[in-house]
């Protein structure tokens, strides 16, 4: 007998968004209810909604209801599926809207006949992945220059609320060099959701995007579905079709804060700061997607994850540190150059970019450190030398042509930059680099425009570095 035909009816509890039912065991040409299994919840006015197995503990199963359990009675009844959660993958989804159960909220064409798959599979066979070593242009100095970006790569966006990570996702979105850009929203306000769909459209790229979009509104056990389906499309377009896939997903902590709710409903015990045990394994199984596949095409992850009370040992960024490839923090509007970190860059740093890259990157890094230390001398009121002047100037230089996220130029013209405020503020012989680096990109045109009474003398001679 088909499982779908049978209905259960025997309801033993029901707390939050989990209903409890209990599923005696049939004979063995009945399958068995399966964790991540489907089901179809019929209320007694006759309506229907749709349920998940989270728990099965011997003969109760624990579902997790979409639409809530409000209005759901102990009379209820349930038939179980036989499958897992699925979504439509075909073409015809690029350029489209869906919500938590991907159901399509953009009042676009019917999707009923388009093909389903499965989400929330296992993570690929390590045998099918390849080395990363091509990077995805960003566009955005701070992330082309200092921290690459690169395919298959897993990398947070650590931010604080009232920042301006989604604006800036978006922008990344825009910019990058992928084939697909899938989108994932979880528990957005309207307008942040409004912001992202104008910012795609207006861009003229919303026909290579696809958005999962949980709102704020939406029920909260939708939210923990949103990654799992943007995810398996990202896959699927990846592996069949060759696509350089990038998924955007934001905001992780609030995908935390779901599984947290979640879990008390069934009364699971906490861990720490009443997050489950399970979190590092619920956010490495969504992380772990990313990939390089042998067979050609990719799958990159980057992602928001808010930091409550600008905390990083906070659980929710504190795990996600140990799975990822690094971060970019977005502190006061700017992408710190310090905090942020892209354990992959090596691999295409002066490998598929310009050879001065590397060089360029160490130099400006470090002269910047070394202006934030002369900016506190100043303002301690200590005296400051020459050179401390140099390097405040290329201090300042340095956030208004990098720093500020709204600056956007390729690779190539952020190193032409970066040469050009190098030679605005120092000599070739301050840099320590490379000299065959020096003799073939310090420009020979710039007049170096620090007030030091060193260069002053020797612009007078004719010795200022050109």
């Amino acid at each position: 007998m088909s499982q779908s035909l049978l209905r259960y009816s025997a309801v033993k509890e029901i707390v939050g968004d989990i209903l409890k039912i209990e599923v005696p065991s049939r004979d063995s040409a009945t399958r068995p209810v399966c964790l991540g299994d489907l089901a179809v919840l019929e209320h007694t006015t006759g309506e229907k909604s749709l349920a998940q197995v989270i728990n099965i503990n011997r003969a109760i199963v624990s579902l997790q209801i979409y639409t809530g359990t409000k209005g759901v009675s102990t009379a209820s009844q349930v038939s179980f599926l036989g499958h897992p959660m699925q979504v439509k993958y075909s073409p015809n989804i690029m350029g489209r809207v869906f919500n938590g159960t991907g159901s399509p909220i953009d009042g676009g064409p019917n999707l009923s006949m388009e093909p389903m798959i499965n989400i929330g599979g296992p993570s690929v066979n390590p045998c099918e992945r390849v080395v990363p070593k091509r990077m995805i242009r960003t566009d955005v100095p701070m992330i082309d220059v200092f921290n690459c970006l690169v395919e298959s790569q897993k990398i947070p966006i650590f931010s604080v609320s009232g920042e301006p990570f989604n604006a800036f996702l978006a922008r990344i979105g825009i910019q990058a060099d992928a084939d697909i850009v899938v989108f994932g929203g979880l528990g957005l306000i309207f307008d942040d959701y409004h912001v992202f769909r104008q910012s795609f459209e207006d861009a003229g790229v919303f026909s290579r995007t696809i958005m999962f979009v949980n709102l704020a509104s939406d029920p909260l056990v939708e939210r923990l579905l949103v990654p799992d389906m943007a995810l398996a499309v990202a896959e699927s377009f990846a592996v069949e079709e060759g696509k350089r896939v990038l998924v955007l997903l934001t905001d992780m902590t609030s995908y935390a804060d779901a599984l947290k709710e979640i879990g008390i409903s069934m009364e699971r015990v906490p861990s720490n700061r009443g997050y489950m045990g399970d979190l590092y394994s619920q956010l490495a199984r969504r992380y772990e997607k990313a990939c390089a596949y042998k067979k050609g095409g990719s799958v990159t992850i980057l992602t928001v994850t808010t930091m409550p009370g600008d905390d990083v040992t906070h659980p929710v960024p504190d795990n996600t540190g140990y799975i990822t490839e690094g971060q970019f923090y977005l502190h006061n509007g700017v992408i710190d150059p310090f905090g942020s970190l892209s354990r992959l860059k090596q691999n295409v740093i002066g490998e598929v970019t310009r050879e001065d890259h590397g060089q360029i990157m160490n130099t400006m890094v470090r002269f910047y450190s070394d202006a934030q230390e002369a900016q506190q001398k100043k303002a301690m009121a200590f005296d400051l030398s020459d050179f401390d002047e140099q390097l405040m100037r290329f201090g300042d230089l340095f956030y208004e042509r990098f720093m500020k996220i709204d600056v956007s130029m390729s690779l190539e013209d952020a190193l032409d930059t970066g040469w050009q405020t190098l030679a605005e503020c120092f000599r070739p012989e301050q840099l320590l680099m490379k000299q065959d680096l020096i003799d073939k990109y310090f420009p020979k045109n710039v007049v170096m425009t620090t007030d030091t009474s060193n260069a002053k003398e020797e612009g007078e001679n004719g010795e200022a570095a050109a």
